[in-house]
């Protein structure tokens, strides 16, 4: 049973959308109710959602043109303000406020905005505000090019909703999607079977896996990956079907429902940030013999770099990659790239 916990529940466009593409105020509404029922129970929720792209097709009239970035972007800046004000509708019912918090990769990327970021999500959850999250389309752009050695930390909300998670120190991910969880193979051929519990992430459990939703932007892949950093951040992970009646509530009552990933051990706040919320500006390639010292405890020495990639400043987040050009390991360097 989990009373008096907080949760970061993701929602994806398949959720909240009927077949045609529009908002499914159904489903939200259900969501709404249980996510009410949830925070009089004492549990804290903090909503993860998808949806403004489709709401901004509906919205605008016009056909979908999925590869075409610009046009993504003003679908979800037309259907953002859809979406809100169809939540902030449904959530009235219950009085209960919501507050709208737009994030792209560089807010989360920047210590002293992620930082800022997590105080106002906790004086909203503070004061029983529903905090209703989505990233930034408009200005988050990960198809356009960047500087060379630059890695953006989330390209989707499935990612994003764990780097949140790991910010506020939730209890729990709880990723609602079209599918029942995990799966032994693709859920529509004979033989699939549900997997009730990972224990841990191997890389034949991500090579095994396929598939990409068909409104949203995240598949099976990109929650898989999202699975990963919670419980690698102490965050147990459960991807569950929003169709199923009560979905939430059952979660929160501890019942069998989806998948479950349990969670390793729990790495402090400046690590969890370093490894996984900031973006990469920059990669440093280090010698087999700075690669061994540095995964024995110590600092990194000129003399073990062998290239620098991008444009950093001191305190950015770098990567550092061996002379196979595997990544290792994250860190902040105390020079610049020029340095």
């Amino acid at each position: 049973m989990m009373v008096g916990k907080l949760v970061v529940l993701k929602v994806g466009t398949n959720a909240i959308t009927n077949t045609q593409g529009n908002l499914d105020t159904e489903e939200m509404g259900k969501l709404a109710h249980q996510i009410a029922l949830a925070m009089r129970q004492g549990d804290k929720v903090v909503l993860v959602t998808s949806g403004a792209v489709a709401a901004g097709i509906a919205e605008l009239g016009i056909p979908p043109k999925p590869k075409d970035v610009t046009f993504q972007q003003a679908a979800a800046a037309t259907g953002q303000s859809v979406l809100m004000a169809k939540y902030r509708e449904l959530f009235k019912k219950f009085d209960l406020k919501v507050a709208q918090i737009l994030l792209t990769a560089e807010d989360l990327s920047n210590r002293t905005s992620y930082v800022h970021t997590c105080d106002v999500l906790g004086l909203l959850l503070k004061i029983g505000v529903v905090p209703i999250i989505n990233e930034n389309d408009v200005t988050s752009v990960d198809e356009l090019m960047r500087t060379e050695g630059y890695k953006v930390n989330f390209s989707d909300n499935d990612i994003l909703s764990v780097l949140v998670a790991g910010a506020v120190c939730a209890d729990l991910v709880i990723i609602l999607s079209d599918v029942d969880g995990l799966y032994t193979s693709d859920p529509s051929q004979p033989g699939s079977e549900l997997i009730k519990s990972v224990n841990e992430i191997t890389a034949e459990l991500k090579s095994s896996l396929n598939g990409k939703s068909k409104l949203g932007r995240g598949g099976i892949q990109s929650k898989i990956k999202a699975a990963e950093i919670a419980t690698s951040c102490g965050i147990p992970v459960i991807i569950a079907n929003s169709r199923r009646e009560n979905v939430l509530l059952d979660v929160l009552a501890g019942k069998d429902v989806g998948t479950y990933f349990k969670p390793q051990r729990r790495m402090p706040a400046v690590k969890r940030w370093i490894a996984y919320g900031a973006a990469v500006k920059g990669t440093i390639y280090i010698n087999a013999g700075a690669k061994k010292a540095i995964l024995e405890g110590s600092s990194l020495l000129p003399v073990g770099v062998t290239k620098v990639v991008g444009i950093f400043d001191v305190g950015d987040v770098v990567s550092l990659e061996d002379e196979h050009h595997l990544e290792f390991a994250r860190g902040n360097p105390n020079y610049n790239s020029s340095q």
